[in-house]
């Protein structure tokens, strides 16, 4: 089926418009915004909520230049009205998607774009990306909430896209960070103390928005028709490689999507990024870190650590579970999918295959982490022992592995231990057992990187190509959040900067190369955070 291509001038602004998705799968009959049931259909139109007072806070002008913006654009009004929901444009249909999902493990049933509506596909230097508001108003899908959002998440948000992408980790992107001059009611404890905070609009881009939850909700209502149409539409699109027909080319396409949600995970890790609510209905179908809510970086490295107060007991979602629940989910799409396929053993297959190809994955990252280049017989050892040695005592992962990179190949464990000192949350705490199993791990390490070719510059260039020395810590954050609380947009600019060049060093930006300062070890949005946003 042919798309209609429409050219948007906007005064300045022009977009190449290519809708797909809503121009090709099946809509919602009924076009009224109430809270509703949606069946065999993959979305429902529905226009943003004009806000009261619009102003833009903040553009990635990396992304913006990516979809066709000039940047002398950026200051038009029309860019203001479009991208903070004030304005629809001319051409294109603004809709909300269905989809379900498994919530902490448990089916929820029809979930949906509770209060994100994307605007419109735009194509630029054969590059298709879908514009998408979150915050701006109600959908179908809301259910009980407002469809809005505040600027407080909303800065995470908008930081965090950009910052992922820059190391080099696949993650949806973020194009502007509007307020929108209204009030907006929140409990972000869920404590029974909600407050009114500042409305803001994000404009989140991507390739596409689809997710698991997607195919899943169609499966569970056994609405074979819609499963089929959304699965050829996605492989049209996004996985164009897929040359087969028939069951073959599912099969293909639940393999292709298990090797690009493992190679996101493996990132995560590498980076020591939690996601902290990785329901089926927040993973994306291109492998994609995507919805960006109570995420966190790992501080003290510990692998049973979640940002989310809402996983706090259960702990489903924390640092060390990422791998095990991701496959969980790809089980979940497995399923799904299973009525395009009709067998299940080419599934399972797929699904031992992660266990496999994600342990290789991960001691290859590892091995890169550690500056590591002729595989050696021992490093699956190293490498366990490092972590049992990390977890002995507060241990900031990001600092551990720039500092690492400083030892040379004739230090010896003393040296080697002064070197790594600052990584130490309270080294002065640390007792003899402790400092004679970090001697003995780092003795082993040095006697491992003498057996390499590798030498000391190559290796530290390597390790510093692999282990970011900034990223946004939820402390950092905060600080923009903050600072912009009180009309102060400065600091979210200046993090925007440092960190789209999170593996260089920034003599000018030291003070963000440090652990978690004592002040925000228990403060709300430093260590832990709720979904409420």
């Amino acid at each position: 089926m042919a798309y209609e291509i429409h050219t948007i001038h906007t005064i300045l602004m022009m977009l190449t418009i290519q809708d797909t998705f809503n121009k090709e799968l099946p809509a919602d009959k009924n076009t009224s915004n109430t809270r509703r049931q949606v069946l065999q259909a993959c979305y429902s139109f529905v226009t943003p909520r004009i806000p009261s007072n619009p102003s833009v806070v903040h553009v990635s002008k990396e992304m913006a230049e990516a979809i066709g913006i000039e940047s002398f654009e950026l200051k038009q009004p029309q860019f203001k009205g479009i991208f903070s929901g004030a304005l629809v444009m001319k051409g294109t249909q603004p809709y909300a998607m269905c989809y379900g999902g498994h919530q902490f493990g448990s089916w929820a049933g029809q979930l949906g774009d509770g209060r994100a509506i994307n605007l419109g596909e735009v194509v630029h230097n054969n590059q298709r990306w879908a514009l998408q508001l979150k915050g701006a108003g109600e959908t179908p899908y809301s259910r009980t909430a407002d469809g809005l959002a505040v600027l407080r998440s909303s800065i995470r948000e908008h930081l965090c896209s950009e910052a992922m992408f820059h190391l080099g980790v696949p993650t949806t992107r973020s194009l502007s960070l509007c307020l929108t001059g209204d009030q907006v009611m929140r409990d972000v404890m869920y404590d029974g103390n909600p407050e009114y905070e500042k409305g803001a609009v994000v404009c989140r881009v991507a390739e596409s928005f689809i997710r698991f939850g997607n195919f899943q909700i169609f499966a569970s209502r056994k609405d074979d028709v819609t499963l089929k149409a959304l699965t050829d539409y996605t492989i049209k699109y996004f996985y164009p490689e897929i040359k087969s027909e028939g069951k073959e080319k599912y099969i293909a396409f639940f393999n292709a999507v298990l090797d690009r949600t493992l190679h996101m995970v493996v990132h995560w890790q590498r980076v020591g990024f939690v996601h902290g609510v990785m329901n089926t209905d927040n993973m994306s179908i291109l492998g994609q870190t995507i919805d960006y809510g109570p995420y966190g970086w790992l501080e003290d490295y510990n692998k049973d650590w979640t940002p989310n107060t809402t996983d706090r007991q259960q702990k489903r979602y924390r640092f060390g579970n990422q791998p095990g629940i991701a496959q969980w989910n790809l089980f979940q799409l497995a399923n799904a999918l299973f009525p395009l396929i009709g067998e299940a053993k080419p599934l399972e297959d797929a699904l031992k295959r992660y266990i496999e190809d994600f342990t290789v994955a991960y001691q290859e990252m590892m091995r890169s982490k550690l500056g590591l280049q002729i595989e050696d017989t021992e490093d699956a050892k190293l490498i366990e022992q490092l972590e049992e040695t990390l977890s002995l005592t507060e241990t900031d992962m990001t600092i551990f592995f720039r500092k690492l990179a400083d030892l040379v190949k004739e230090d010896d464990q003393e040296i080697a231990l002064k070197k790594i000192r600052d990584a130490f949350y309270q080294p002065e705490l640390m007792d003899d057992q402790y400092q004679d199993q970090w001697k003995e791990w780092l003795s082993d390490y040095i006697q491992r990187i003498n057996r390499d070719s590798f030498s000391d510059l190559d290796r530290k260039a390597l390790m510093n190509k692999t282990n970011p020395k900034y990223v946004l810590r939820n402390y950092m954050a905060q600080l923009a959040i903050d600072a912009a609380d009180k009309g102060d947009y400065t600091i979210i600019e200046e993090l925007h900067q440092i960190l789209k060049r999170p593996y260089e060093d920034q003599p000018s930006n030291e003070k963000w190369f440090a652990k978690r300062p004592e002040w925000a070890r228990h403060k709300v949005g430093c260590s832990m955070l709720s979904c409420s946003s």
